[in-house]
């Protein structure tokens, strides 16, 4: 029997869940990390694929969390905390559009070809929403002009899109293998 927590929509399952996961996200992230780009540099990483992986093996609301959280805390304490609130959306937004793909109509997250489609639609998510970010922070913290700004985070782009694409290459036989394994029952 599942216990709910008091006065919360969210049970011991739920936090355990999203902890757990925030924790893979946030390792994956620390251990593969790589900087790359100029201006703010940003970090390529695996930790795109566990955000993928949670969204479809968890509900869309425990992978937008623990997606958010464990992102959030690897920007939180590395050497460009100023990402923080950027990525707390940018990283629940990925989960968000990638969970939602998944599980529209009646494909349950076991439709291979609608995961692709919603990991790809989720990275552009996240590609566009880094490069306007960047731009801003390039602009208002590092004094560039905006002309400069936009220029600068174009570097970003290409290593942004490799880390989409490897994050999907690890997701899509995973996320598989656990489904397949019903390692992790939906509630």
């Amino acid at each position: 029997m599942e216990q709910r927590v008091t006065n919360t929509k969210y049970s011991i399952r739920d936090i355990a869940e999203i902890s757990v996961m925030a924790a893979i996200v946030f390792v994956a992230t620390k251990l593969t990390g790589i900087p790359v780009g100029l201006g703010y540099k940003g970090v390529v990483h695996v930790g795109d694929s566990m955000i993928f992986i949670a969204a479809i093996i968890f509900k869309r609301r425990n992978a937008v969390l623990a997606s958010a959280i464990g992102m959030g805390l690897f920007d939180l304490l590395s050497t460009a905390p100023m990402w923080t609130p950027f990525t707390l959306v940018i990283k629940g937004g990925m989960a968000y559009i990638a969970a939602s793909i998944a599980y529209r109509n009646d494909y349950k997250g076991e439709s291979m070809i609608n995961n692709i489609f919603g990991f790809i639609l989720g990275g552009i998510w996240m590609i566009g929403a880094y490069y306007l970010s960047g731009v801003v922070l390039d602009h208002y913290l590092m004094n560039f002009p905006w002309s400069q700004a936009w220029f600068i985070q174009a570097t970003h782009i290409a290593p942004d899109v490799a880390q989409v694409v490897v994050g999907i290459i690890i997701a899509v036989p995973v996320s598989k293998i656990i489904k397949k394994a019903n390692i992790i029952k939906q509630s």
